[in-house]
């Protein structure tokens, strides 16, 4: 992982929205949308490929409870939920944490293709026949 601290060991308890034995759910401070949650484990661990059946348990208990609440407060049409697992795809701070990033009718003009604009050339892929249907060259 990373030689910086921890940034989520430094958050003060009042920025805990709920926890478990294993996990911890917060609201995150550069929101991508209304009700934008990540949900962190407590044991420093890089990828969610590394995580414990247990952890894994209890992040996702705290995914659909932050879902819940998201759902009451903020009525979003539709969610996002994601992790950046390793420098190239994207994560900036580690340890692991998982986005719960709420969707509103008309926050993007066309929100068609949700995660696979990670790869723009890849994203639209519905007005592109799949390479499988290609005549071979």
């Amino acid at each position: 992982m990373s030689d910086k601290p921890c940034p989520f060991c430094s958050l003060p308890a009042s920025r805990v929205v709920d926890e478990n034995d294993h996990a911890f759910w917060i609201r995150d401070g550069f929101p991508v949308s209304p009700g934008h949650s990540l949900i962190i484990p407590r044991r420093h661990v890089a990828s969610f490929f590394a995580i414990t059946f247990e952890e894994r348990e209890s992040l996702f208990q705290l995914l659909d409870q932050a879902k819940l609440v998201a759902d009451a407060e903020f009525e979003p049409d539709g969610y996002n939920v994601g992790i950046n697992d390793g420098a190239t795809a994207g994560q900036t701070v580690p340890p692991l944490h998982i986005h719960l990033i709420p969707r509103y009718q008309g926050d993007q003009a066309d929100p068609r293709g949700g995660v696979r604009w990670v790869i723009p050339d890849k994203a639209d892929y519905w007005i592109r026949p799949p390479p499988w249907a290609l005549p071979d060259a």
